[in-house]
């Protein structure tokens, strides 16, 4: 009692009126009845799967050096001689794989319920932006590694940075630290995973939630109407999934750890050079086309699907027309992403 005084003494807050907000929003939020099927409530996964990425990735920091003496033989010694070291770092990897995986998902299912339409157009964007973040934090973090394969991964994917019109000289120093790979690139790329790109991530999921709380979440045609409360359903729910996400990533970890590779050797050209899997449709695009008209078609493509909430009310007044056009042209786009990717997943 006497700690409780003490506590009260020093936050007099209303407690009860705390309370009473706190099961507002925590235990007596009104989910839509849509939610009850999980792929329509998509956007849930890599909200659990972010934290899972911070406590494993803060893990790994504790043994990792980022430099080209040391950032190899860190990795292996994370590998190998750590307890439990394999296990936090396959984690950390597949969790990398499966959170982008799972954000393509959920906005996959916002576009073809038309979930991004007006007032929803800011957080289709921020979303958006969220799916690039995700991306650039696991290029930069398979980059660290620092064996053959993402030596030389690292190499291609920031000389392509290069050929961004006006500032891509600036922006591939900014990034490299210097005319190569090396000590400089890995300190910056660290400093970019560990730091500066999870607070913006930080900050684009908080304005994410915001805006969703601001305008609710969009009820697509042809569900039940109506609301079920958050607790005690969506919250043994959302307690399922994890518990399903922690062993499939355990699963994973077990049968398909990942590999060390041999270590970077900058005077050592591989055969074949590959990004990730995620990078995969633009890396072959790229390789059939002049490097600076496929970065222009890239960029148009990328900014046309990022503001196609203000695009697609220009194609056509008729609500139907419209939601036939963006059909075709997700479908289309998801189609070329797959078959791309599949092609150079099996091409040596």
């Amino acid at each position: 009692m006497r700690i409780k005084k003490w506590i009260k003494e020093r936050f007099p807050i209303d407690y009860k009126k705390f309370i009473e907000i706190s099961e507002n929003i925590f235990i007596k939020e009104p989910i839509p009845l849509h939610m009850k099927k999980w792929l329509l409530a998509m956007g849930t996964t890599p909200f659990i799967l972010l934290p899972l990425q911070v406590i494993t990735g803060i893990l790994l920091a504790f043994y990792f050096i980022p430099s080209t003496e040391m950032a190899y033989e860190s990795v292996r010694h994370i590998s190998e001689d750590v307890r439990m070291g394999f296990w936090i770092r396959g984690f950390h990897s597949w969790g990398a794989n499966l959170l982008i995986i799972t954000i393509f998902l959920h906005m996959m299912r916002v576009f073809f319920t038309n979930a991004y339409r007006k007032p929803r157009e800011i957080n289709w964007i921020v979303g958006f932006i969220l799916l690039a973040l995700m991306m650039t934090i696991s290029f930069t973090g398979y980059s660290l590694t620092y064996n053959q394969l993402s030596y030389w991964a690292s190499t291609v994917g920031t000389n392509l940075v290069k050929e961004v019109p006006l500032i891509g000289g600036f922006l591939l120093e900014l990034l490299r630290g210097g005319e190569s790979i090396g000590t400089n690139t890995l300190t910056r790329f660290y400093t970019l995973h560990i730091w500066l790109l999870p607070l913006i991530i930080v900050l684009m999921l908080a304005i994410h939630i915001i805006v969703l709380r601001v305008h609710g979440v969009s009820e697509p045609e042809g569900y039940e109407k109506g609301y079920y409360a958050f607790y005690p359903t969506h919250f043994f729910k959302m307690i399922l999934v994890t518990l399903f996400l922690l062993s499939l990533l355990s699963l994973l970890t077990v049968i398909y750890p990942p590999g060390i590779g041999e270590p970077a050797d900058p005077l050592n050209t591989p055969l074949h050079i590959k990004p990730e899997w995620y990078f995969y449709s633009v890396f072959l695009f790229l390789k059939f086309v002049p490097i600076k008209l496929g970065m222009l078609v890239t960029g148009i493509a990328v900014l046309g699907m990022a503001f196609w909430p203000f695009i697609e009310p220009m194609l056509s007044k008729n609500e139907n027309k419209r939601t036939i056009i963006s059909y075709t042209v997700g479908a289309i786009t998801i189609v070329i992403l797959i078959v791309l990717t599949l092609i150079q997943t099996f091409t040596h």
